[in-house]
């Protein structure tokens, strides 16, 4: 049996017993089939379900509920979008971009409502993400960061620039020079979000059948090695395990992104480095970093790094690389060097799904019934649950501003085959883990990292 606490810290201290329930039990006829219980297929079943309590719900999950990168992320439930605001609106309308923009801010809340309203203790806390700023070269990009947000309509409510002081009252770490603030991210715990969403499904009359990996999607009905499901309507929520799909090897290509977490640390530490209202926290390098203070005041921390596996490989061994997590832990500790001699207690990691053109997105075809969403690069814990709202209202033919997101009907072209993927996706990786130490070399803005941004269409 699969020990499934060991997958991370987040799955160690969930209260449920942590069980796949029955698989499916053999051929079945529903009205909505729905392709994995990670957060993407258990809104849209939690909103379907709501809207319309007589459709028939069946979801598909070849572990568990939370299995996959829902119950393993950062816990980051923010209004992040993996695109700019320009790349949106080139491809819609600068309204079209405001209004997404809007509709994500809007989505922190609404989780926190849904976790309120159905009992899910997932310490939702919102104290926003403060991304520090510590050398010169990452203040300029700050302030570009700012005035871009001003550009675009957003104020001092959405995002600002703070001093070093206040930044440092912030989160006490070194060399601070400043920072951003947006209050639009709440800290959660994921795993109990995502395996207490499971629970309100299921209170909803959906059947989830864990243990029951699909071997293939088509029109009209989902394959397992049980049976087959068949619906008009078939929602793929797969993300970083897409690629295991016939026929989407190309559609979206699992990045891993590794995570650690640190003892309990005591009130003195907490008296140093503050993170008082709970605040999310970063900083301007370029190679993704990103943490948070967790109800029983760990540091859980982590950040990209770990390599592009040939072929879109996902496996179990990928989830952990040691060299990546001691980089991880050297990084952390010159963020807070007040945690040099703090126990590492977990280590874990996973993939997320990333499109070519790095553009999250949202659809149903109404010809052949076959829905999707995702595409998050590793920002889907609040863009999830608008996609999921998003999908009822498509599945249901709802006339909603939803459905007019520019989002919607979006279609990243594939991934090159490989040994292009690979080579492309492993450079691009290299050049922004070097660009953070050119910069610091040179005191000037990378220009590889500047024509990297340009290659993902930002």
């Amino acid at each position: 049996m699969t020990d499934y606490r060991r997958l991370s810290l987040w799955h160690d201290t969930v209260p449920d017993p942590l069980e796949a329930t029955a698989p499916l039990p053999g051929d079945l006829d529903v009205d909505v089939c729905v392709v994995g219980a990670g957060f993407t297929g258990l809104w849209t079943a939690y909103y379907l379900a709501g809207h319309d309590p007589t459709l028939r719900i069946a979801v598909l999950e070849r572990e568990v509920a939370g299995f996959g990168a829902s119950g393993r992320n950062g816990g980051w439930c923010s209004a992040l979008f993996p695109s700019s605001m320009a790349a949106v609106a080139r491809r819609s309308s600068r309204d079209a971009a405001v209004a997404l923009r809007r509709a994500l801010n809007a989505t922190v809340d609404e989780v926190g409502r849904v976790a309120d309203a159905e009992g899910i203790d997932c310490h939702y806390r919102k104290g926003g993400t403060v991304s520090l700023v510590r050398t010169a070269v990452q203040l300029e990009r700050a302030r570009a960061e700012v005035a871009e947000a001003r550009a675009w309509g957003a104020g001092d409510e959405d995002v600002r620039l703070m001093g070093a002081a206040e930044a440092h009252e912030c989160l006490g770490a070194s060399e601070v020079l400043g920072a951003t603030y947006t209050p639009h991210c709440a800290r959660i715990h994921p795993a109990r979000l995502v395996r207490g969403l499971a629970a309100a499904v299921r209170r909803r009359g959906v059947t989830i059948y864990e243990g029951t990996p699909v071997t293939r999607v088509a029109p009209g009905r989902a394959e397992t090695p049980y049976g087959v499901v068949r619906a008009p309507i078939v929602v793929r929520a797969t993300e970083g395990y897409t690629a295991r799909l016939p026929g989407l090897r190309r559609a979206i290509a699992p990045v891993y992104s590794l995570m650690l977490a640190t003892e309990p640390l005591p009130e003195s530490f907490w008296d140093q480095v503050g993170l008082r209202r709970r605040e999310t926290f970063n900083d301007h390098r370029h190679l993704i970093i990103y943490g948070q203070r967790t109800a029983d005041d760990r540091i859980a921390f982590g950040g990209r790094g770990a390599p592009y596996h040939f072929g879109s490989a996902v496996k179990p061994a990928f989830d952990r690389e040691p060299g990546v997590f001691e980089a991880l832990r050297e990084v952390l500790v010159g963020l807070l060097p007040q945690l040099r001699d703090a126990a590492i207690t977990h280590t874990w990691g996973g993939p997320l799904g990333v499109p070519r053109d790095w553009f999250a997105s949202v659809g149903l075809d109404r010809d052949t019934g076959l829905a999707w969403a995702g595409g998050y690069v590793g920002d889907g814990v609040g863009a999830s649950n608008l996609a999921g709202r998003t999908l009822a209202d498509l599945v249901l033919r709802r006339d909603s501003d939803l459905v007019r997101l520019p989002w919607v009907g979006h279609r990243s072209r594939p991934w090159e085959p490989e040994p292009l993927r690979w080579l492309g996706i492993n450079s691009g990786l290299r050049v922004m883990a070097t660009a953070d130490d050119e910069e610091l070399r040179t005191g000037r803005p990378s220009r590889r990292a500047g024509a990297f941004a340009r290659f993902l269409g930002h």
